[in-house]
Protein backbone atom coordinates (compact mmCIF):
# COMPACT_ATOMS: atom_id res chain seq x y z
CA UNK A 1 0.00 0.00 0.00
CA UNK A 2 1.23 3.52 -0.81
CA UNK A 3 -0.06 6.89 0.24
CA UNK A 4 -2.68 8.24 -2.15
CA UNK A 5 -3.32 11.88 -2.93
CA UNK A 6 -6.40 11.83 -0.67
CA UNK A 7 -4.51 10.28 2.26
CA UNK A 8 -1.68 12.78 1.91
CA UNK A 9 -4.12 15.69 1.71
CA UNK A 10 -5.91 14.38 4.81
CA UNK A 11 -2.60 14.15 6.70
CA UNK A 12 -1.69 17.69 5.63
CA UNK A 13 -5.03 19.06 6.81
CA UNK A 14 -4.68 17.22 10.13
CA UNK A 15 -1.25 18.83 10.48
CA UNK A 16 -2.79 22.26 9.93
CA UNK A 17 -1.48 22.74 6.38
CA UNK A 18 -3.48 24.08 3.44
CA UNK A 19 -3.84 22.14 0.21
CA UNK A 20 -2.76 24.63 -2.44
CA UNK A 21 -2.78 23.87 -6.17
CA UNK A 22 1.04 23.98 -6.09
CA UNK A 23 1.24 21.46 -3.24
CA UNK A 24 -1.24 19.20 -4.98
CA UNK A 25 0.89 19.27 -8.15
CA UNK A 26 4.08 18.50 -6.17
CA UNK A 27 2.35 15.62 -4.39
CA UNK A 28 1.13 14.21 -7.71
CA UNK A 29 4.61 14.44 -9.23
CA UNK A 30 6.00 12.36 -6.36
CA UNK A 31 3.08 9.91 -6.27
CA UNK A 32 3.32 9.17 -9.99
CA UNK A 33 7.07 8.60 -9.98
CA UNK A 34 8.51 5.14 -9.46
CA UNK A 35 11.96 6.53 -8.80
CA UNK A 36 13.52 8.88 -6.29
CA UNK A 37 13.27 12.48 -7.48
CA UNK A 38 15.53 15.37 -6.59
CA UNK A 39 13.95 18.75 -5.85
CA UNK A 40 15.22 19.94 -9.26
CA UNK A 41 13.51 17.00 -11.01
CA UNK A 42 10.28 17.68 -9.13
CA UNK A 43 10.55 21.36 -10.07
CA UNK A 44 10.98 20.46 -13.74
CA UNK A 45 7.89 18.22 -13.66
CA UNK A 46 5.60 20.66 -11.84
CA UNK A 47 6.62 23.69 -13.92
CA UNK A 48 4.66 22.22 -16.82
CA UNK A 49 1.44 22.80 -14.88
CA UNK A 50 2.56 25.79 -12.77
CA UNK A 51 5.25 27.68 -14.74
CA UNK A 52 5.73 30.24 -11.96
CA UNK A 53 6.36 27.74 -9.16
CA UNK A 54 9.67 28.28 -7.42
CA UNK A 55 12.18 25.90 -5.90
CA UNK A 56 11.44 27.41 -2.47
CA UNK A 57 7.87 26.10 -2.73
CA UNK A 58 9.21 22.68 -3.69
CA UNK A 59 11.61 22.61 -0.73
CA UNK A 60 8.98 23.82 1.75
CA UNK A 61 6.49 21.20 0.58
CA UNK A 62 9.11 18.44 0.72
CA UNK A 63 10.05 19.52 4.24
CA UNK A 64 6.41 19.30 5.36
CA UNK A 65 5.84 15.93 3.68
CA UNK A 66 9.03 14.52 5.23
CA UNK A 67 8.12 15.91 8.66
CA UNK A 68 4.75 14.16 8.44
CA UNK A 69 6.45 10.91 7.38
CA UNK A 70 4.69 10.84 4.01
CA UNK A 71 7.77 10.69 1.82
CA UNK A 72 11.04 8.83 2.00
CA UNK A 73 14.09 11.09 1.96
CA UNK A 74 17.33 9.71 0.61
CA UNK A 75 20.73 11.32 1.11
CA UNK A 76 22.72 10.88 -2.07
CA UNK A 77 25.94 12.43 -0.84
CA UNK A 78 26.76 16.00 0.14
CA UNK A 79 23.62 18.09 0.33
CA UNK A 80 21.94 16.16 -2.48
CA UNK A 81 18.65 14.52 -1.50
CA UNK A 82 15.95 12.73 -3.40
CA UNK A 83 12.42 11.75 -2.48
CA UNK A 84 9.94 8.95 -3.04
CA UNK A 85 6.44 8.44 -1.72
CA UNK A 86 6.57 6.35 1.45
CA UNK A 87 4.86 3.01 1.64
CA UNK A 88 3.32 3.05 5.14
CA UNK A 89 3.88 -0.60 5.88
CA UNK A 90 7.28 -0.88 4.24
CA UNK A 91 10.51 0.11 5.93
CA UNK A 92 13.21 0.16 3.29
CA UNK A 93 16.80 1.13 2.65
CA UNK A 94 18.93 2.09 -0.34
CA UNK A 95 21.80 0.96 -2.53
CA UNK A 96 23.18 4.07 -4.27
CA UNK A 97 25.52 4.09 -7.24
CA UNK A 98 28.20 6.71 -6.62
CA UNK A 99 28.75 7.09 -10.38
CA UNK A 100 25.31 7.31 -12.03
CA UNK A 101 23.17 7.86 -8.88
CA UNK A 102 20.96 4.82 -9.56
CA UNK A 103 19.00 3.93 -6.42
CA UNK A 104 17.82 0.43 -5.58
CA UNK A 105 15.48 -0.03 -2.64
CA UNK A 106 15.68 -3.09 -0.44
CA UNK A 107 13.57 -4.21 2.50
CA UNK A 108 15.35 -7.26 3.90
CA UNK A 109 17.01 -5.74 6.94
CA UNK A 110 17.12 -6.93 10.51
CA UNK A 111 18.88 -4.26 12.51
CA UNK A 112 16.89 -4.84 15.69
CA UNK A 113 19.77 -6.42 17.57
CA UNK A 114 22.19 -3.67 16.50
CA UNK A 115 19.70 -0.99 17.59
CA UNK A 116 19.22 -2.66 20.98
CA UNK A 117 22.98 -2.99 21.52
CA UNK A 118 23.69 0.60 20.49
CA UNK A 119 20.87 1.89 22.65
CA UNK A 120 22.15 -0.04 25.67
CA UNK A 121 25.81 0.91 25.13
CA UNK A 122 25.15 4.61 24.54
CA UNK A 123 21.94 5.19 26.54
CA UNK A 124 20.58 6.63 23.32
CA UNK A 125 16.86 6.25 22.72
CA UNK A 126 16.71 5.20 19.07
CA UNK A 127 13.48 6.05 17.26
CA UNK A 128 14.43 4.79 13.80
CA UNK A 129 17.25 4.37 11.33
CA UNK A 130 18.33 5.01 7.76
CA UNK A 131 20.61 2.61 5.96
CA UNK A 132 22.30 3.45 2.69
CA UNK A 133 25.07 1.57 0.93
CA UNK A 134 27.11 3.49 -1.63
CA UNK A 135 29.09 1.81 -4.40
CA UNK A 136 28.97 1.06 -8.11
CA UNK A 137 26.05 -0.54 -9.89
CA UNK A 138 26.61 -3.30 -12.43
CA UNK A 139 26.48 -0.97 -15.46
CA UNK A 140 29.02 1.44 -13.98
CA UNK A 141 31.35 -1.40 -12.92
CA UNK A 142 31.19 -2.86 -16.44
CA UNK A 143 31.81 0.57 -17.94
CA UNK A 144 34.83 1.05 -15.63
CA UNK A 145 36.27 -2.38 -16.50
CA UNK A 146 35.75 -1.82 -20.23
CA UNK A 147 37.26 1.68 -20.19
Amino acid sequence: MVYTEKRIEHALRQGGYKITPQRRTIINAIIHSHEHLTPAEIHERVRREHPGIGLVTIYRTLEILAELGLICEMHAGGNCRSYLIRRPSEHHHHLICSDCATVIDFTDCDLGELERRLSKETSFEISGHLLEFVGLCRKCREKTMAG
